[in-house]
Parts: structure tokens; C-alpha cells; sequence
């Protein structure tokens, strides 16, 4: 059996499922794996709140469409929680916590048998809180069971032709806020205005970090190599527009996880 074959074999066993859905590849590509297996007892659903960046939903349903695999949204309210407030380095726990709650209840209403998830093998080497809430909820990873990582997602993306087989990750917007500043709304929108900002002026892969009143401006390797002075300036522009009063365009290239790359360096010391 080829890798998509085994993958529908093992989502086809399942009867029915929710896809907890981003739009991003890995879930895109559980959710065209659910649609050829289970057909219409298969269902993607995406969650909605302030930490949700703006174009992510559209993305979602066109990606959907493209699959052809039922689409819903759910609200979810991880800003309710302390914990994730707090923003203390078990965020993505309180945050997983609150969609799988949700899901599951969903499930449980409908009678669906499983609530997917697009976990892949490379997330099993960081630091991800968020199994930690998915093993509490029976949350199945079909890619991290099959031992796939993000090279193989996209390349079995790319062979069933998901529209976001080459989309750069775009994680919540609280993973721009350094653990322990709290989250809010607030810093939420802002931090959502000065990405858009800087989308709209033709960059495509970036973070904007959040430290106050500052910003750090973050582009990846061929986009920084290719910046000019005046591209520089066109950015601090716009990221003051949005309400930052400094900003600084990082001489490093983006690099996804960097957060958690340092406190998982500390953990390995640790032990």
C-alpha cells in the first residue's frame, strides 16, 4: 500500500470524524485524506477567536471547497481560560484544552466517532503541550501514528492537490507574544494589523513579535537577503502605523519554533 492508501485505510476505519481544521497543510491534508475515505461522514471544522489571523478562515474554506469536504466553524473561548492568559510556557495546553473540549462535545452530539487532528512526526521532537491536551480528548493523529513528517505532508499534499500544500505555517497569533506577557484581545488585534500590514506590501513569510510598545520584525532567509533599505523602511512604517512606537527589522532570518527551540535547549540540560 502506498502512504496514501495506508492513511485512508486507517481513517476509513474510524466510521466518522471531525478534523480540527486551520487550513494549514497538515490538517488540509487529514481532511482530503477524510473526504476520500469516509466521504460525507466526514466533516472540518475550524475554531474562531481573537487569536485566529485575519485571512486564515477564507484560506480554510477555499481550501475546503478545493477538497470538497463539509465545512463548519466553531467559537472557541481560550481568552476565558487563566492559563492561557497567562501565557506561561503550557499556553498551547489551555488552548488545545478548549478546542478539544469543544470538538468532542460536537462529536458527542452528533454521534461521530473520532475527532482528528494534523500532528505530524516532526511536532513529536518540539515542545508541544498541545498532545498533552489532544491525549486527554482521544484526539487522533493519523501523520504522527504513520510516522510522517512535514517534508512527506507536503509532498502527499502535493500529490493530491490541497491548495495549501506550500502554505508556510501560520500558528495562532499569541505564538508571537513571549512567554509570560500576558495575552489579551488587545495585543491580539495589534499584532494581526502589523502582519497584514506588512502582507499587503508583498511579504510572505514573517512574524511580528510582540514586546510592548516594540516590535520585531522577523522575514524569512530569501525574503531578508533580498531587503532593501528602502523596503526596510517601507516596514518600520507600517508596523508604527498599527500602533507600535519601535520597531526593528531583525537581521536573522525567521526560523519557525525559535521560542520554543531555546526553552527545549534548557529542558535537555536539565535532564
Amino acid at each position: 500500500m502506498t502512504g496514501v492508501e495506508q492513511l485512508e485505510a486507517r481513517i476509513g476505519s474510524l466510521e466518522s470524524c471531525i478534523v480540527a481544521f486551520s487550513g494549514g497543510v497538515d490538517s488540509s491534508l487529514v481532511a482530503a485524506l477524510a473526504a476520500r475515505a469516509l466521504g460525507a461522514r466526514a466533516v472540518a471544522v475550524t475554531a474562531i477567536s481573537p487569536a485566529l489571523a485575519t485571512g486564515e478562515l477564507d484560506g480554510a474554506r477555499h481550501v475546503a471547497v478545493t477538497i470538497g469536504i463539509r465545512h463548519e466553524t466553531i467559537t472557541t473561548a481560550e481568552l476565558e481560560r487563566a492559563g492561557y492568559r497567562a501565557n506561561d510556557r503550557d499556553r498551547c495546553y489551555h488552548c488545545k484544552s478548549e478546542l478539544y473540549d469543544r470538538l468532542s462535545e460536537l462529536a458527542g452530539r452528533r454521534g461521530v466517532a473520532a475527532v482528528l487532528s494534523g500532528a505530524n512526526a516532526d511536532d513529536a521532537g518540539d515542545w508541544r503541550p498541545g498532545l498533552a491536551a489532544a491525549a486527554e480528548h482521544r484526539v487522533i493523529h493519523p501523520l504522527l501514528e504513520a510516522g510522517i513528517g512535514k517534508e512527506e505532508v507536503r509532498r502527499l499534499a502535493r500529490e493530491l492537490g490541497v491548495p495549501s500544500a506550500e502554505k508556510p505555517a501560520s500558528p495562532c497569533l499569541a505564538s508571537r507574544i513571549p512567554y509570560g506577557t500576558p495575552v489579551d484581545p488587545a495585543v491580539l488585534a495589534r499584532i494581526d494589523r502589523a502582519e497584514l500590514a506588512l502582507k499587503e506590501l508583498g511579504h510572505r513569510v514573517l512574524r511580528v513579535r510582540h514586546y510592548g510598545a516594540r516590535a520585531r520584525v522577523e522575514l524569512d532567509a530569501p525574503e531578508l537577503a533580498a531587503l532593501t533599505s528602502e523596503a526596510r523602511a517601507s516596514i518600520v512604517a507600517a508596523v508604527r502605523e498599527t500602533g507600535y512606537s519601535e520597531v526593528e527589522v531583525a537581521d536573522e532570518p525567521f526560523r519557525s519554533g525559535s521560542l520554543n527551540a531555546a526553552f527545549t535547549r534548557r529542558l535537555v540540560v536539565a535532564g
